[in-house]
């Protein structure tokens, strides 16, 4: 049945290539409606993330799916990531509908589904950013947590509209900073880690214009000493598996 529904990738460069410098507006004498602690708070994570040269994580997602009646559902799914900077990444993705697997050795990318067996391959470039904006941009795939590549890194022309601190709160027993922003067309809140490794606990992004406001929710867990070989980077196709090709993505298929 046709649905909408709001995933991480298509808010990745909205969300954190927010500009800091000029982002903040005034909204009266009392508070302002961008508090700047509430980015500072922002680019600190951002600016801690880019220093992990290796990391592992097993994340936790919710999707809200709105069908055309209206009606909305959600689905859950799993991630595991391990990533060395610069250049290699495995994944998978597993939910009740599908699973896949992702695997970048810093020349290719590939992406397998095991339960049909079939794969598909692409010549990539030399950086964790560049294959995510690559992925997205000429092949019209989501990179599994394409936003922590791009954090802090790449500009963007939107603005804040709204930022604040809300409070401290728990996640998973750890410590954190709860925060809140907005920009257009989107509400977001996440949980920042306290202490000297202000990492991403959780995030949840709200659509706000489409009526339903349709909410994509993700928890992680981090490893930030995970024991990493280049084996582990690249596919090897196993007995019975199908390539694939991989098209690029056109202005007629990309509905623009």
């Amino acid at each position: 049945m046709p649905s909408r529904r709001i995933t991480l990738a298509a808010f990745a460069a909205l969300l954190f290539a927010v500009p800091w410098a000029g982002a903040a507006q005034e909204a009266g004498a009392s508070a302002p409606a961008v508090e700047p602690g509430a980015v500072a708070a922002l680019e600190r994570m951002g600016t801690f993330r880019q220093t992990l040269k290796s990391f592992e994580i097993r994340a936790a997602a919710e999707t809200d799916e709105v069908l055309v009646s209206g009606q909305k559902l959600q689905f859950e799914s799993a991630v595991h990531l391990r990533a060395r900077r610069p250049d290699r990444l495995w994944a998978e993705v597993s939910s009740d509908r599908k699973t896949r697997e992702y695997f970048y050795d810093g020349k290719s990318f590939t992406i397998y589904g095991p339960r049909n067996k079939l794969y598909a391959t692409f010549p990539a470039p030399p950086t964790l950013g560049e294959v995510a904006k690559a992925a997205e941009e000429k092949y019209g795939l989501a990179m599994p947590l394409a936003d922590l590549f791009r954090w802090g890194s790449d500009p963007s022309p939107e603005k804040l509209q709204a930022a604040m601190y809300v409070g401290p709160a728990q996640i998973r027993d750890t410590p954190c900073d709860h925060l809140a922003f907005r920009q257009a067309g989107v509400d977001w809140q996440v949980w920042i880690q306290k202490g000297d490794s202000p990492l991403p606990r959780k995030l949840v992004i709200t659509t706000m214009d489409d009526d339903a406001r349709p909410q994509y929710a993700i928890t992680y867990d981090w490893n930030l000493a995970p024991a990493l070989n280049d084996k582990m980077f690249t596919f090897e196709p196993p007995e019975g598996a199908s390539r694939i090709a991989i098209q690029e993505v056109t202005l007629e298929s990309s509905g623009k």
